[in-house]
């Protein structure tokens, strides 16, 4: 249930508006993160007006997570309690979303729970990785290290990903141009021109009946026009889900440039895992066991899979990753290069963290990079797409010819001889 929090300075006479996602009111002040100096007034937000709500309001995201993370890390290592260090963070949390879930975990932590269980009700924020992190980090007494650490390692998954959203606003805009210049001329140059061909009764190429055809359905049938736009905003809004399926995975993995960051990006997430796992404490099997159902892609999964199937029957570390070492793809044998470093020096924590390093580092150069990349492939498209317009509209105009003067390419007889 969302809820409205108006927050009032008693000093200044000033009222912030807060929204927070939670079930109770006190639950929403303390998710609001009011100060000893101001009043709060809460209101529910329900029917039509939450669903409008829902659909605006941000969204929980890794920002969020990052920040929640480095702040409570911070107020741990100051022994600040564990209920107000996860107090303290309300303000710092963008989205009502977080906003409800640190009021949540405080709430009850209050009650007697240990942190991992109040963040493990929140699956869809917190994965499996995250929770089996946290509980290692309280069996072992590392806590605010784990979450330094994880808030860390999501501020660089967050900068990176920004990295590469800014790449892609260039072929983002270019694409929706092109997009709009065809819905503007089917409403306005394709109807003079099929007219005009229309009354000639001449024969017109494929390509410019489709645009005839596509101009008469969005001037006579313009709801049709919601068909695309709804199908876009459920792919984009399902877009998290289907990049999950197997299938669509080894796709993207096997895709020309595409390929190389999907399987860097999944190889960061999932050794930076395996490599705090083990540095908390979590024995190898464990570790792998986590690593495998947490990554973000099915060959990674496989992978750490089959290498603790390995390390099962007896293998080291090192002839496991070897032996699946084709699930990396090219870095296949840079990996289990450095793997085998680990086994002769006995630091495969520190090893499996420069890995991920290394990913990462190679990550944020691609991102770095990343409009340079598909600026050759806009660009093919772009040409594509008006090339195909200027063929529809224009090539029926060199047979106009024919079709006013039907006569005008026969052969012409010969001449007569006369005789004298």
């Amino acid at each position: 249930m969302l809820k409205k929090v108006a927050l009032c300075n008693v000093n200044t006479g000033r009222t912030s508006l807060v929204i927070v996602d939670t079930d109770t009111d006190d639950k929403a002040i303390m998710g609001a993160g009011k100060a000893a100096n101001e009043v709060a007034k809460v209101t529910n937000i329900s029917g039509a007006d939450e669903t409008v709500h829902r659909l605006t309001m941000k969204k929980g995201n890794l920002e969020d997570r990052a920040a929640l993370f480095a702040g409570v890390a911070r107020c741990l290592e100051r022994n600040i309690s564990t209920i107000k260090s996860f107090e303290l963070q309300a303000n710092r949390v963008k989205s009502p979303i977080y906003r409800g879930i640190i009021a949540e975990v405080a709430h009850q932590i209050s009650l007697g729970d240990k942190i991992s269980d109040a963040l493990g009700r929140f699956p869809d924020a917190f994965g499996p990785e995250v929770i089996a992190l946290i509980k290692a980090g309280e069996e072992s007494g590392r806590l605010p290290e784990i979450f330094a650490q994880i808030g860390k390692s999501t501020k660089k998954t967050v900068k990176i990903i920004n990295k590469l959203k800014k790449g892609m606003i260039y072929p983002g805009i270019v694409l929706t141009m092109g997009v709009a210049v065809i819905i503007t001329m089917s409403y306005t140059l394709v109807p003079a021109v099929s007219k005009l061909y229309g009354d000639l009764g001449a024969k017109l190429p494929g390509a410019t009946r489709m645009m005839m055809k596509l101009s008469s359905i969005l001037i006579n049938q313009p709801y049709m026009l919601l068909i695309p736009v709804g199908g876009l905003w459920l792919l984009f809004k399902n877009w998290g889900k289907i990049t999950k399926t197997p299938r669509v995975q080894r796709v993207f993995a096997n895709t020309p440039t595409l390929g190389g960051i999907v399987r860097k990006s999944a190889a960061a997430v999932s050794f930076r895992c395996l490599a705090l796992l083990l540095e908390s404490g979590v024995r190898i099997n464990t570790g792998l066991k986590i690593t495998s159902e947490s990554a973000p892609h099915i060959y990674y999964k496989e992978f750490f899979g089959r290498v603790r199937q390995h390390i099962n029957d007896g293998l080291s570390m090192s002839e496991s990753f070897l032996m699946e070492s084709h699930w990396l793809g090219d870095d296949g044998r840079t990996v289990c290069g450095i793997m085998e470093i680990a086994a002769e020096t006995g630091s495969a924590t520190e090893m499996l963290d420069e890995i991920a390093d290394d990913y990462e580092e190679e990550l944020d150069n691609i991102a770095n990079q990343v409009d340079k990349v598909l600026e050759p492939i806009t660009i093919l498209v772009l040409g594509a797409l008006v090339g195909f317009l200027i063929y529809a509209i224009y090539s029926p105009i060199f047979g106009l010819g024919k079709v006013m003067l039907p006569g005008s390419d026969e052969k012409s007889p010969p001449p007569v001889s006369r005789k004298r």
